[in-house]
C-alpha cells in the first residue's frame, strides 16, 4: 500500500490545499493530511480546530485521514508507515524553499520520497496568509476556502 503524507499548518485550509489533497488522494492508496503543531508559529486556529476543518473539507474523499503531529515530518512518517511526502508548488519561490527540505528529509530518513504537485493556475496567488488578510477586512473569501470552512474564519474575525 502506498501511503503518503501532505503536511502543513493549514491555518486555514484553502482551495489550493484542497486541490493538492484531491489530486494526491488519486495517486496514493492512503493520504494522511497532517497538521503540524508548531509552537513557534502564532496560529489563527488551534490544532484541533484545523483538524476539524480538514475533516469537514475532506469527508468526501474516502482514502484521506486527518492527523496532527509535532516534530520532524520524517519521524511522523516512520511512525505511521508512510514513505512519501506530498508538497504543493505555486512558483519557483516555493520550490526554492522546498528543495532544501527534501534534501534534509532524505538525510534524516533515506526511505522518504517527495512528490511535488504544481498548483492549478487559479490557485497560484492563494495562501492562508492571503485568506487572513482579506478576511480581517471583511472581504469575500468564498473563492479562497472550502464553503464548510468559511463560517469559522468569519466568526474568528467578528470576535
Amino acid at each position: 500500500m502506498k501511503k503518503a503524507i501532505y503536511a502543513g499548518s493549514f491555518d486555514p485550509v484553502t482551495l489550493g490545499h484542497m486541490d493538492i489533497i484531491e489530486r494526491a488522494a488519486n495517486l496514493f492508496d492512503c493520504l494522511v493530511v497532517a497538521v503540524l503543531e508548531n509552537p513557534n508559529k502564532k496560529s489563527l486556529f488551534t490544532v484541533e480546530e484545523r483538524k476539524h476543518h480538514l475533516e469537514l473539507a475532506t469527508k468526501h474523499i474516502e482514502n484521506v485521514e486527518v492527523a496532527s503531529f509535532q516534530g520532524l515530518l520524517v519521524d511522523f512518517a516512520k511512525e505511521i508507515g508512510a514513505n512519501i511526502a506530498v508538497r504543493g508548488l505555486r512558483n519557483t519561490l516555493d520550490f526554492s524553499a522546498e528543495y532544501p527540505m527534501f534534501l534534509i528529509n532524505r538525510k534524516l530518513y533515506d526511505k522518504i520520497e517527495t512528490v511535488y504537485l504544481a498548483a492549478d493556475e487559479e490557485h497560484l496567488a492563494l495562501s492562508s496568509t492571503n485568506v487572513k488578510e482579506v478576511a480581517v477586512f471583511g472581504g469575500d473569501i468564498s473563492f479562497m476556502v472550502p464553503a464548510e470552512i468559511k463560517p469559522f474564519i468569519i466568526e474568528k474575525y467578528q470576535k
